[in-house]
């Protein structure tokens, strides 16, 4: 029999039955139902979320235009400040640093040094300094660690352009000719500017890719990490492109290519070997069937590209379908805690731009992203709406502070010149407005963080709704439940009915309590309550007609 949540939306309740099915078939307890067997993980499974900050762009504390170590440690409290008691800030638990060590470009992902922070950032004390400050209050450290090439200006490398001879020969690709193009039609060989030579690098002649092949680069890079997990005392490193860390010297082929996951294994292991808790995360660009190759004993988590296109599919077409299924394709096969929700990073068009200035979209995309599953990330700005379109330093300018010169980001001449918005789209202008983006992903992050339902490895049922425009799904933690209500449509929500084929409800009567409050979301109140008896739900949920683009999230409590 199809177990069915009958329901007509009226101005003032959602009256509803839903049929309940055998319990044994309901959603996976921790996010996982597979059978496959996976190495105990890193336990970062609660309500962790990581905030992605380009140093460079955030706060400059001295002057220079340049955001610096000691400007992000000043900044520390706007993250979190250590207070549970209190919401004034975002409430993030994890910072991921885009590159700070030593490198030859704005950027940092062509590295010269691996064992010094650029200097234009601060000295490795700042660093440490800066790590202290953010443990003191509760929040983790994550650094980019970019392993599949290094800087053409790195001494290893200038030696083995220039000798022949050089001990690093091995550790990079040469030959005498261009070797065949990748799979994609583009030729990656690069001349050499000292002899009648070719060198490989992927993404650009200033990146000759390392030979993962050559033991004493893995050691190498062992040991790299082992510095920044000890020395620097960081708690875990996202991985820069690891799908093209191994390149087939035969056909091109450069993703994918299987012995990619021998090394990442290999490195994998080594991290957990040297800091148990530590966390590695990567980057695999590509669909969720090529991403399930990369586990389950390799690294901890990777990005979910595929979830982060489909929260934006649905905000943007006002249909969930394609959400719901990536979301599930993923529980399906790897437990939820092993993967990484987010919006935008530095690589991509903003969501703000991408939405064209849709305020209302921009908060949907952010209820959705941090009520899934996994362990989200927030690229720094997109919770103020910071705009942003390719060439990339337009998608990675200063953090938007105050409506003055400089946005509060610097007292000099920024690197690169603010976003025209950055007089209304700004933190100060925002604290003010209760109603404001800022203030949403405030409400959605503390709320998470302490909704065991919605933590990284909480599972997540969808449940059919009539209309594509609606979206409905359960989470679910142990014996905590949540349920989450989302109108993607531009009109008010239509009469409709939810349902569901398993259940994890027992019998007897269910408080709902709404949990993020009207208006703008100002707290918690009450959402009615339904009775589940002899295998059916019913009962009023109060909705208020769910207005066009707007969520509700209600936790369910067992008791009249």
């Amino acid at each position: 029999m199809r177990n069915v949540l009958e329901g007509v939306a009226i101005p003032v309740f959602l009256v509803g039955t839903l049929m309940l099915g055998d319990t044994a078939g309901g959603i996976p307890r921790e996010g996982f139902n597979g059978a496959t067997a996976f190495p105990q993980a890193a336990p970062w499974q609660a309500g962790e979320v990581c905030y992605e900050v380009f140093v460079r762009s955030f706060q400059d504390s001295d002057g220079d235009g340049i955001g610096d170590l000691n400007g992000l440690t000043e900044r520390l409290d706007y993250l979190n400040d250590g207070d549970p008691s209190t919401h004034t800030d975002l409430g993030v638990s994890c910072v991921w640093l885009m590159p700070v060590a030593r490198s030859g470009s704005y950027h940092g992902y062509d590295v010269i040094d691996y064992y010094r922070v650029d200097h234009r950032y601060g000295t490795e004390e700042d660093f440490r300094r800066f790590v202290e400050a953010a443990h003191h209050r509760g929040i983790r450290v994550l650094v980019d660690m970019v392993v599949n090439h290094t800087s053409a200006e790195h001494p290893y490398f200038r030696d083995a352009l220039v000798r022949t001879d050089s001990p690093f020969r091995g550790w990079y690709r040469f030959r005498p000719d261009p070797g065949p193009d990748n799979e994609w039609g583009d030729n990656n060989w690069h001349r050499s500017e000292f002899r009648e030579e070719y060198y490989y690098g992927l993404f650009w002649r200033g990146m000759p890719d390392l030979d993962w092949n050559e033991p004493a680069v893995r050691e190498e890079m062992k040991r790299i990490a082992s510095f920044w997990l000890q020395e620097m005392d960081v708690d875990g490193l996202r991985l820069d492109a690891v799908w093209h860390l191994v390149e087939d010297p035969v056909t091109g082929r450069a993703g994918h290519v299987p012995r990619t996951h021998d090394m990442l294994r290999e490195y994998g292991d080594h991290v957990r070997s040297v800091k148990p808790d530590a966390l590695t995360v990567g980057e695999v660009f590509d669909g969720t069937e090529a991403l399930l190759a990369y586990y389950p004993d390799q690294l901890d988590a990777y990005f979910a590209f595929s979830v982060s296109q489909g929260i934006l599919d649905a905000v943007r077409g006002g249909a969930g379908e394609v959400l719901s299924q990536a979301v599930t394709a993923l529980q399906s096969r790897v437990p939820n805690h092993r993967w990484a929700p987010f919006l935008r990073n530095h690589d991509q068009t903003r969501t703000m731009t991408v939405l064209q200035g849709d305020a209302a979209r921009a908060q949907l995309a952010a209820t959705l992203l941090l009520t899934l599953p996994g362990i989200p990330f927030v690229y720094y700005g997109e919770e103020i709406g910071m705009t942003g379109d390719k060439p990339d330093p337009r998608i990675r300018t200063p953090m938007q502070w105050e409506p003055r010169r400089g946005g509060g980001f610097t007292g000099g001449l920024p690197w690169e010149p603010l976003q025209g918005d950055s007089m209304t789209a700004n933190v100060a202008v925002m604290d003010a407005d209760p109603t404001s983006l800022l203030n949403h992903y405030r409400r959605l992050i503390h709320l998470r963080s302490r909704e065991p339902a919605l933590w990284a490895g909480g599972s997540f049922l969808p449940l059919e709704a009539q209309g594509r425009e609606m979206l409905a799904y359960l989470r679910a933690r142990g014996e905590e439940r949540i349920l989450v209500v989302v109108n993607l449509g531009d009109q008010p929500a239509a009469p409709s009915s939810l349902s569901v084929g398993t259940t994890v409800l027992g019998e007897g009567e269910y408080r709902l309590a709404d949990l993020l409050g009207e208006p703008g979301f100002a707290g918690e109140g009450s959402g009615g309550a339904l009775r589940q008896e002899g295998g059916r739900l019913t009962g009023q949920v109060l909705l208020d007609a769910l207005p066009a683009l707007s969520a509700r999230i209600y936790r369910l409590t067992p008791g009249a």
